[in-house]
């Protein structure tokens, strides 16, 4: 008898707007208190995902992913499991800063980072496939443990596309065109062996 595989399901979630994100500063590891407009952006989130019967949440444990994760969880009344491995990219001396006064002060670093695709690596922080490695594995160790759940996981833009850019064979550099549409979900899939892209911006959140 061929034993049937359990396909445990992921449905990804960047957390709403913080205070940080209305300044344009780089958040990274660092945290910025969620908005009044953000605690909106996650209740409309949670009607709207309540209708897709989940079994948990898994949140970054930072302050805006968790608080994103529990105005929503009003809705979904599940259990909520944190991991530090789907923090953000650790941006380094470049936390709290905005991309235009770093630009204006090391441009020529700032654009030989991003000419580099994978190994994007902030003075002192780390490089996206560092992100990736530590996301990945954290989805991947979740799902053997709970095969064939359906597991939300509320975490950051960086995360995200660390996640669904090198499952889609991109070399994340400047010329390629966006495949990301923002406050999407988007599924993965992991079958015990293989995590894979299962649909992008597969609902309009808010």
């Amino acid at each position: 008898m061929v034993k049937k595989t359990l396909i445990t399901r992921f449905g990804l979630l960047r957390h709403t707007r913080t205070v940080w994100n209305q300044e344009k500063r780089i958040q990274g590891q660092k945290d910025s208190p969620i908005t009044s407009e953000g605690r909106k952006q996650a209740t409309v989130c949670g009607k709207i995902l309540n209708s897709l019967s989940w079994h948990r949440i898994l949140s970054s444990d930072t302050g805006r992913a968790l608080e994103t994760a529990n105005i929503i969880n009003k809705y979904l009344q599940v259990s909520i499991l944190k991991d530090s491995r789907l923090r953000e990219q650790d941006w380094g001396l470049w936390t709290g800063k905005t991309l235009g006064s770093i630009s204006k002060k090391r441009s020529q670093g700032l654009a030989a980072q991003a000419g580099i695709g994978w190994r994007f690596c902030p003075p002192e922080g780390e490089d996206r496939l560092a992100v990736w490695q530590r996301s990945q594995q954290a989805l991947k160790e979740t799902a053997k443990k709970r095969p064939g759940a359906k597991i939300l996981v509320v975490t950051h833009e960086g995360v995200i596309k660390c996640l669904l850019y090198r499952l889609c064979g991109r070399r994340f550099l400047p010329s390629e065109p966006p495949i990301i549409q923002p406050y999407h979900l988007h599924w993965l899939s992991y079958d015990g062996r293989q995590l894979r892209v299962e649909e992008l911006n597969a609902l309009a959140l808010y």
